[in-house]
């Protein structure tokens, strides 16, 4: 009985760690964490191939592009799947968008949401609204696998929007 009782407390955690959703179109994901902490204590599977002509991009906005805030994006993928975060699948990742900072290195862990330069989209989501300060902006479109890790320049889309008020 005591193992049971362990057990249902394990998983009630587990659930409430994963269920840690918020409703809005910024993803900020609890479970984005735990696996980037766990990541350097477990060996990690290898990275899975980039399938050929693989690409992911901005489908609504062209890098030059005069914009305003809130901003919607929408992000494309070709030949390669967008996949919730969380196990790791072939031909499969999700997107991550970055704001003013450059890509991520090929297997680096991307950093958790943080609202400001990181925007996470590990429930597979092909679209968000975010707020932006006046100015000019470079956004990275940065594909990562299911285990948070980026493709590096292989999955990458990059522009400079204007931001008016």
């Amino acid at each position: 009985m005591k193992y049971l009782f362990t057990a249902a407390i394990v998983a009630a955690s587990l659930i409430a760690c994963n269920s840690n959703e918020d409703k809005t179109t910024e993803s900020k994901e609890a479970g984005h964490d735990a696996h980037a902490s766990t990541a350097t204590t477990v060996e990690m599977p290898p990275m899975p191939e980039v399938p050929a002509n693989a690409k992911v991009y901005f489908v609504n906005l062209k890098d030059g592009q005069t914009v305003t805030s809130p901003l919607k994006i929408e992000m494309g993928a070709d030949n390669i799947k967008v996949d919730t975060a969380g196990t790791l699948r072939q031909a499969s990742g999700h997107h991550h968008l970055l704001v003013d900072i450059d890509s991520i290195a090929t297997e680096s862990i991307v950093p958790p949401t943080d609202s400001l330069h990181h925007y996470h989209f590990g429930k597979a989501q092909t679209s968000a609204e975010i707020k932006l300060t006046p100015g000019k902006h470079t956004l990275v479109l940065q594909f990562a696998d299911g285990l948070h890790r980026s493709y590096g320049s292989k999955l990458i889309s990059k522009i400079t929007v204007d931001v008016k008020q």
